[in-house]
């Protein structure tokens, strides 16, 4: 798993790429936390393009990042999802919180 970010205009963009499964869910729960501390943004992006394979773990580890950038009103966003996490984010209704952006 690799995730990669920038900050451009307020918006935090978050890359992540490989696979988000049991075995990778806590070192991105740990790596996003660290990321999602620092200042200087309103709203995060997350690109899923690279994302090869999600499990409920990385539902439930995604999950967990929304409640807490929504306790601090950041809005989460996804985008560029491949045909895997689309249907998995249609199935779960993950898109409801956090909405598909082009």
């Amino acid at each position: 798993m690799k995730i990669d970010s920038r900050l451009y205009n307020g918006v935090l963009y978050v890359n992540l790429s490989g696979e988000l499964d049991e075995y990778n869910a806590s070192l991105a729960k740990d790596k996003l936390d660290d990321m999602f501390q620092k200042s200087g943004f309103n709203q995060i992006v997350i690109d899923l393009s690279e994302l090869d394979f999600m499990d409920s773990t990385g539902i439930g580890m995604l999950i967990g990042r929304y409640k807490k950038m929504k306790v601090i009103n950041k809005k989460m966003y996804v985008c560029n999802p491949s045909k895997h996490v689309d249907r998995i984010f249609k199935m779960t209704g993950l898109y409801e919180i956090m909405p598909l952006i082009a």
